[in-house]
């Protein structure tokens, strides 16, 4: 195992060196920026800004500076929001964060439960009923759902606020604001919740219909055990098996916050900012967020992959 972790850490600096000089020749390399896209700057006035921020220095020279600083853990400064990028970060992304595994958790426990069902009583009108929701919410937009329920729940019946995190001008403290917060992330977590869920159910029962199928369950038939004990404890567990390798590509979405859904409800999230610094073509914030997802997105795969192991001792890792 610590052989096998040790040469998967090396090829994991590899990769995000080769993501790194990819990221950066991406943004590098785009016509125009922050600074060169500002009309209300002065030609003078961007010379300077552009020789202050070291932009007017060659793409190898600006990449190997942005490296060295970000081994040490600086990944830039932000041109638009005028802070340092891990700043920003640790401001915007615990609440994509809260969000997101809030979600997640809720798309998991539903999904689990209607797939297993679905496939016990594979082919009866509850099966057929939960396919057609799949491809229905599989189907539809996640902006025109979101859209939906804001017409229908915050504007025609007024039970939820129809977006942001806390009411404007609430200075609410202690329970009441986490009442608020609850209220405002209602919504956004119904819908992605929404739009979860209909993918992950098709995949445990699909997962669920291959595993009951098995001989070792007929056999836990043929020897009296319960039903229910049958599909928890035997059929269940080994059909969540090769869910484990889903779990490390969730990393990366439970700090990368969703971009269309931020956006719709107004959260304050690090999907929302880094839709504004798109626009604002604000490179430094850019790169140090896309970095940051790479890091995320190789370290979940490790993980996953050493979950897997732990849980079915029979793959072996080399």
């Amino acid at each position: 195992m610590s052989t096998y972790i040790v040469k998967r850490m090396t090829y994991m600096v590899l990769i995000l060196l080769a993501a790194s000089v990819l990221i950066f020749s991406l943004y590098a390399l785009t016509p125009g920026d922050y600074i060169s896209s500002n009309i209300k700057l002065s030609p003078e006035r961007k010379a300077e800004l552009r020789e202050l921020y070291g932009l007017d220095k060659p793409v190898i020279e600006r990449y190997l500076i942005w490296m060295k600083n970000a081994v040490h853990g600086d990944f830039g400064y932000s041109l638009a929001q005028q802070k340092p990028v891990l700043a920003l970060f640790n401001e915007y992304i615990w609440n994509s964060f809260l969000l997101a595994a809030v979600s997640t958790f809720l798309t998991w426990f539903i999904a689990v439960i209607i797939g297993v069902i679905a496939a016990y009583k594979q082919y009866s009108w509850f099966d057929t009923f939960v396919m057609i929701g799949i491809f229905a919410a599989m189907s539809v937009p996640s902006f025109f759902i979101g859209l939906f329920l804001i017409k229908l729940l915050a504007v025609d019946l007024k039970w939820l606020p129809p977006g942001g995190m806390m009411t404007t001008g609430s200075n609410a403290t202690g329970l009441a604001y986490v009442k608020e917060v609850i209220q405002h992330m209602t919504l956004p977590v119904i819908v992605m919740t929404l739009l979860g869920v209909g993918s992950l159910t098709r995949y445990f029962r699909s997962n669920m219909i291959d595993v009951i199928k098995q001989d070792y369950i007929r056999t836990a038939r043929a020897k009296g055990l319960k039903e229910s004990k049958v599909l928890y404890t035997h059929a269940l567990r080994n059909a969540l098996l090769p869910a484990i390798t889903l779990i490390g590509f969730e990393l990366p979405s439970l700090f990368g916050g969703s971009l269309i859904i931020e956006k719709i409800f107004s959260w304050p999230g690090i999907g929302q900012l880094y839709m504004q610094s798109f626009s604002l073509r604000d490179y430094p914030l850019l790169m140090g967020f896309t970095m940051f997802i790479a890091i995320l997105t190789v370290i979940g795969t490790l993980l996953s992959d050493v979950l897997y192991h732990i849980a079915d001792p029979r793959v072996r890792l080399q």
